[in-house]
């Protein structure tokens, strides 16, 4: 690989034989000091736990040798690889939704996505059928929840607003609906729905990474286009059309492929809240961009949540917090920071 200069400032062409792409030098260096930071996090939740594990044993026991091979391969490493796949499929998918719609608040978790897949686990549990329906009928409800809030935001074309307040309203109505089935359930099943929606990477391995990393493989070509695409996702809508780009047809494909995103994460994991919300905004004010990078969101949503998820199961111990209630606990005050912020410009 080469890198040449772009006659732009602080841009640069990556080169490998005939393909070359643009990158900003600022991105290129907070990618790798993410992918560092990450790196560091996923080492010191291999080390700290119950049973504190030294980084040099943690590196060795990754080589298979060592005495901790046990407790960091077969206890801590997958609950980590699902963590890093979580949070990064929620980096993206956030990131996707932010850019499409404009707006520094849309999310899956505002969207509908979560609260649709949230509903189906629900019904899951609470009509006792078997475990194995649970990841499939989660990543069908948010599926369908994306395709009610498509199908209302469309009916008068595709506009950001219409966007974002659909998501609202079908988010609100399948939360109560969860709610109902819960109420409704034996208690037992009950708390297991509750236990599912506030969200955890406990008990969870390398079936659930490979669940995770198999279809983002595959739509990785889909990813390449979209961090293109998004250059114009931005734009206002009678400008992008002048420039004859298709608003409505780009926009629905963006939405879509961040919807099986989202889907995807909360059909393994449950409801990770805060992670598609802020790591787009954080990984785009640390790049100082216009709009979130995809790669740099990934890893700071990759990091976010393995970082939440070793205080949640360390911070309390004996008391292990399923993770999604450590991030939803954050998301607040984030919450009002940025909207405080966003009036006070």
């Amino acid at each position: 690989m080469t890198a040449v200069r772009h006659p732009a400032p602080g841009v640069l062409v990556l080169g490998l034989g005939p393909v070359a792409v643009t990158v900003r030098r600022r991105a290129l260096v907070f990618g790798i000091v993410l992918a560092a930071l990450t790196a560091v996090a996923a080492v010191a939740s291999l080390a700290i736990g119950s049973t504190f594990v030294a980084p040099a044993d943690v590196l060795r026991a990754l080589g298979g040798d060592g005495p901790a091979t046990l407790v960091v391969q077969d206890l801590r490493l997958p609950r980590v690889e699902v963590g890093l796949a979580v949070g990064a499929l929620l980096g993206v998918s956030g990131a996707l939704l932010q850019s499409v719609t404009r707006n520094p608040l849309a999310g899956p978790d505002v969207m509908g996505v979560t609260q649709g897949a949230g509903l189906a686990a629900t019904a899951v549990m609470t009509f006792g059928l078997g475990a194995s329906w649970l990841g499939p009928a989660a990543l069908l409800g948010g599926l369908g929840a994306a395709a009610a809030v498509f199908a209302f935001a469309g009916r008068t074309g595709l506009t950001a607003n219409r966007f974002v307040l659909s998501g609202i309203a079908v988010a609100l109505a399948l939360k109560a609906l969860t709610e109902v089935f819960i109420v409704g359930a034996d208690p037992s099943d009950g708390e297991r729905a509750r236990v599912w929606l506030s969200g955890s990477l406990a008990g969870l391995g390398q079936r659930e990474t490979l669940t995770l990393l198999v279809p983002l493989l595959v739509l990785a070509p889909l990813l390449f286009w979209a961090g293109r695409a998004l250059d114009t996702a931005g734009l206002d809508d009678d400008l992008a059309r002048g420039l004859g780009v298709r608003v409505g047809a780009r926009r629905l494909l963006l939405g879509a492929v961040a919807v099986v995103l989202a889907a995807l994460a909360t059909s393994q994991a449950g409801a990770v809240d805060f992670v598609a919300l802020a790591a787009p905004q954080l990984a785009r004010r640390l790049l100082r961009a216009d709009r979130p990078p995809l790669l740099c969101a990934a890893l700071t949503g990759a990091l976010l949540t393995v970082v939440a998820d070793l205080i949640a199961r360390t911070a309390f111990a004996p008391v292990q917090l399923p993770v999604g209630v450590l991030t939803a606990a954050l998301g607040g005050p984030y919450l009002l920071w940025l909207l405080v912020r966003r009036k006070t410009r």
